[in-house]
């Protein structure tokens, strides 16, 4: 009886976990995103000569245009990226180009964002939430809450500065571990090339209400719209991205494992 069990134990200690889930994963691809974003002059394609693992990655590049007012993604979608109440795992690898010239303006690379019909604050029903951005050489990240509708539009932007240094040229990989929540039961992790750069706890990760937020990321150079203005020299951008996921556990979204 005791070697039954024993060899009982061990084929169990072999299955995967039962919570274990990817919900999505794409390996450098165009098929199977919900919506590929090109604006202004903006492209995103696929290659295969710079690429993280396989084959294949996405390339995303952006042009600055003097007297253009409107916005600049070059971004990929995935419908489904969280509502509050739930807790993912999401991650990413990605590379600036070797000649990425490092500007105190913020260039997005990944964000979560929803279409909130009437909430008209801003002047715009879409509301991004999360997002992560190069600044300088640094990565940075924020999460919003509060009660961003009218006639009360009072989102709070809580921004995490400093998280680690980027270099042009080389892939890093991104995991955020979140739990969405718009009280204080909420918490919120990164790792950067494996190691943990920030997380905390008992936070409000999320506005109140119970809108789906898109999982995009791509390049968005999104001060050359907010300012007005380019900083520096450098009007062409580009940025690759592969092994893009969303799970339930690390190992669901390591670019490493994937």
């Amino acid at each position: 009886m005791v070697a039954i069990q024993s060899l009982l134990a061990a084929a169990l200690a072999l299955l995967p976990a039962a919570s274990a889930t990817r919900s999505f994963y794409n390996d450098g691809h165009l098929n199977g995103w919900d919506y590929v974003r090109k604006e202004n002059q903006g492209t995103v394609s696929e290659v295969s000569n710079v690429v993280f693992k396989g084959t294949s990655a996405l390339k995303m590049t952006q042009t600055y245009t003097p007297g253009y007012t409107g916005r600049y993604h070059s971004e990929v979608d995935h419908n489904r990226g969280y509502q509050r109440g739930e807790e993912q795992f999401y991650g990413f690898a990605f590379r600036l180009s070797e000649d990425w010239q490092f500007q105190p303006q913020s260039y997005n690379i990944a964000q979560f964002i929803a279409n909130r019909p009437g909430a008209g604050c801003g002047g715009d029903d879409w509301m991004p939430s999360t997002m992560i951005w190069i600044q300088n050489n640094q990565l940075y990240s924020r999460y919003v809450n509060g009660h961003y509708r009218q006639p009360n539009c009072g989102r709070n932007i809580v921004t995490r500065p400093n998280l680690a240094t980027v270099s042009a040229g080389a892939w890093h990989r991104v995991v955020l571990q979140i739990k969405w929540a718009s009280d204080n039961t909420g918490y919120f992790k990164i790792w950067f090339d494996g190691a943990k750069v920030h997380e905390e706890y008992n936070v409000a990760t999320t506005v109140d209400d119970d809108s789906v937020f898109q999982f995009r990321v791509g390049l968005y150079a999104n001060s050359w719209h907010d300012d007005g203005h380019m900083t520096g020299t450098q009007g062409f951008r580009q940025v690759w991205y592969d092994e893009v996921a969303v799970g339930t556990t690390f190992a669901d979204v390591d670019p490493d494992q994937a």
